[in-house]
């Protein structure tokens, strides 16, 4: 007999911390046991026990075709038969580079990493060399990931555990972290004057995804773009989860922004781990063996993962009006799951941008930290717990995003609502 969850659930508390590989992971702000998944294909993932759910996590974001999508698995295939890994330059490395600079605007330059938290890392390492300044300015409830000068008012994980910042992270390593609200540019503007010629570079979410979901406001990003220009600083797109998401060249052809860096997951890999930085060629002519900042990673330009991305982005690239599909069916979907969770009386706020979205449990306006904060988290608990006895699955936190993808057929996206509208609060 195949293990249940709870039973992996057990074994893996012995060897695991918490049980999981990722805190978000362990479904403790749900009230539940984790789900084990065995497997996945197009919109759907299947449990240890066997159980079927419509999913809208995708991985948290880079199955954006679906599971398994059978072009990138055969190339996967094709590349494995090649070899797993060679610590060498490749072709594919090449071909990657070649082809994210062809789609994302501004992108002249870019380097091949492990994780979005490596990209970021290496993105605020070569803004520091460039500029020969020291201190960045992050917003409340954006998260870049797990390294520790961004460990301050992160959201996603943190979020949900209420953990203010990270145990084991020296003092020192976010004393140049400075904390602004999204969507305000004043408290942006007022870092800047009091730090006058010291600041590196601004980093953010366009779309917050990691307190949920939080659009830009009208002006903020433009206004962030003129505050770097003005003072000398770069900025710094996350595109981690918006990247290849909103639009085939991500945030800064969605908004008609050019930011000076940006940084990527694993949409890139088609899911594989992987993660990369790049922009402006005079900035990353910084990084070596070009320049004096360092950065390296035996498993950068992965042959594997290479291929993944490169099918990926190649179906993402070559299939016409795959992003204006993809955005008109998530516009649809979400206007109706608003009405839906109308309909059960719920006081709630539904947030969303292109096929990202979220619902909060509040009464107020959703537009940053803060106020994604006063959401009734009981309440997403029982709204989870009601969904996935129901076979659809949320993300088990209220700070995580749903994530539509090609895959979702108009069926999947109608047994959901039907779902949603059975609840009872």
């Amino acid at each position: 007999m195949r293990a249940s969850s709870e039973e992996l659930f057990i074994r893996a508390k012995q060897h695991i911390p918490g049980g999981v590989n990722s805190p978000v992971r362990a479904f403790g702000s749900v009230g539940m046991t984790p789900r084990f998944i065995s497997r996945a294909a197009g919109s759907r993932v299947w449990d240890a026990e066997g159980r079927e759910y419509i999913d809208f996590v995708g991985s948290w974001g880079p199955m954006i075709l679906g599971h398994a999508h059978p072009v990138v698995v055969e190339a996967v295939e094709k590349a494995a038969r090649d070899g797993l890994s060679f610590g060498a330059a490749t072709e594919r490395e090449v071909e990657m580079a070649e082809t994210l600079c062809a789609i994302v605007p501004n992108l002249e330059m870019v380097r091949m990493v492990n994780s979005g938290t490596e990209a970021v890392m290496s993105a605020l390492r070569a803004a520091r060399g460039f500029t020969g300044r020291e201190k960045v300015i992050k917003f409340a409830g954006c998260y870049h990931g797990h390294c520790d000068s961004m460990l301050v008012k992160a959201g996603s994980g943190l979020m949900t555990q209420g953990i203010p910042g990270s145990a084991g992270v020296p003092e020192g390593c976010t004393r140049d972290t400075l904390s602004a609200v999204f969507n305000d540019l004043k408290s942006a503007e007022a870092i800047f004057m009091a730090n006058p010629g010291q600041i590196a570079a601004v980093i953010v979410e366009p779309v917050g995804a990691n307190m949920g979901v939080v659009p830009p406001a009208e002006g903020f990003l433009e206004g962030l773009r003129r505050l770097c220009d003005q003072n000398g600083a770069l900025l710094i797109f996350d595109e981690v989860i918006t990247g290849f998401r909103l639009a085939l060249g991500g945030a800064q052809e969605y908004y008609g922004l050019r930011a000076d860096l940006c940084t990527f997951g694993k949409i890139i890999g088609g899911g594989m781990p992987v993660g990369a930085y790049g922009g402006r060629r005079d900035v990353m002519e910084q990084v070596a063996p070009l320049g004096p900042v360092y950065q390296a990673g035996t498993l950068s330009g992965n042959p594997v993962a290479m291929a993944a991305g490169l099918a990926q982005l190649g179906l993402l690239r070559d299939t016409p009006d795959f992003y204006t599909k993809l955005n008109a069916a998530a516009d649809a979907f979400f206007s109706a799951l608003d009405s839906a969770l109308t309909r059960t009386g719920a006081a709630h706020r539904l947030n969303h941008v292109c096929s990202l979205g979220c619902a909060f449990f509040t009464e107020a306006p959703v537009t940053d930290y803060a106020h994604a904060r006063t959401s009734d988290t009981k309440r997403y608990a029982a709204c989870f717990r009601h969904c996935l006895e129901r076979g659809v699955y949320l993300a088990p936190s209220q700070f995580e995003a749903m994530f539509l993808s090609a895959a979702h057929t108009q069926e999947d996206l109608e047994r959901t609502l039907d779902v949603v509208r059975e609840m009872r609060v």
